[in-house]
């Protein structure tokens, strides 16, 4: 196993082993102390534990070779990892905001110094766990490990916002001013719709690569640019690629010289493979078509 990948397996397993700890330290805290925003989010950190053990598997999945069912490799198992966790993400925002809702029409409870040290402990812990995990997803591309950061993003919205939340009910109870009481449940709704958008982008990207979307056009350009370098190639008359998980797939058709032997219409195509693999350790595969090209 590559270095990259054992750290992904080992950012994964840290990911998992947080969540269940800070599951259990918010749900039995809000539970306790009737916290509505803090017991939301320990529910959404429960989800979070499945949607980490399927970023997990898929990941696992993805790394496997190329065989005869799936000539293309697995790369896409990760998306559909990702595109889980969007889901779950989407879920747990109905839940925060269902229960947020519910709680503004009922008698606020009594803030609790323990649920907001809870609170700002989960902050900064999946703070740092965002930042670790984010920099290896980008730095080995993978889709799965993305999502898992941005579900720790979504999870220190949660968090900032019982702080928050938390810190007004505080405030209200030494000033005498009954609304910010309400701080707490109204804390719930903001993570509602921070957590419904960082769940709807997400899935869109899962969806647009599972539908084969071309990459950015600035990648385009930078394959065309080390095509047209090659001297032998007179045109480019089609050039497509697509994310397929942690890789891209090129394949273009290019037009060379009718007069050239075969072999070294092979060779042409060995060499625009070879140097578009060489400045982009992201591309997997490049199927190059020659078609001849004339003066007349």
């Amino acid at each position: 196993m590559s270095i990259d990948n054992k750290s992904s397996v080992w950012a994964i397993w840290v990911s998992l082993l947080s969540n269940i700890i800070l599951t259990a330290i918010k749900i039995v805290i809000g539970l306790i102390f009737h916290s509505e925003v803090l017991l939301a989010d320990g529910v959404h950190n429960a989800g979070d534990i499945i949607a980490t053990i399927a970023a997990l598997s898929s990941m696992r999945i993805s790394k496997l070779p190329a065989d005869d069912d799936h000539p293309y490799g697995h790369g896409k198992a990760e998306v559909l990892g990702s595109g889980f966790v969007a889901f779950i993400l989407g879920l747990a925002a109905i839940y925060i905001g269902y229960h947020s809702i519910a709680a503004l029409f009922e008698e606020p409870t009594q803030p609790s110094l323990i649920a907001l040290a809870a609170a700002f402990v989960s902050l900064v812990w999946k703070y740092v766990l965002y930042v670790y995990t984010m920099n290896i997803g980008k730095r080995t591309n993978s889709k799965g490990l993305i999502a898992t950061a941005n579900d720790h993003l979504a999870d220190v919205y949660a968090s900032l916002a019982a702080v928050v939340g938390i810190g007004l009910a505080f405030i209200g109870k030494a000033y005498g001013i009954h609304v910010l009481a309400y701080g707490d449940a109204a804390a719930g709704l903001i993570v509602t719709l921070l957590v419904l958008k960082l769940a709807i982008e997400m899935g869109k990207e899962s969806f647009d690569v599972l539908m084969e979307k071309t990459v950015d056009q600035e990648k385009i350009l930078q394959y065309t640019s080390l095509i047209e370098a090659i001297p032998q190639v007179k045109r480019i008359d089609r050039i497509r690629a697509r994310e397929h998980g942690h890789y891209i797939l090129v394949d273009a058709r290019v037009s060379i010289p009718g007069e050239l032997t075969v072999q070294q219409g092979h060779d042409i195509s060995r060499e625009i493979k070879r140097s578009i693999m060489n400045q982009h350790a992201d591309v997997d595969e490049v199927l190059i078509h020659l078609n001849p090209w004339y003066k007349d």
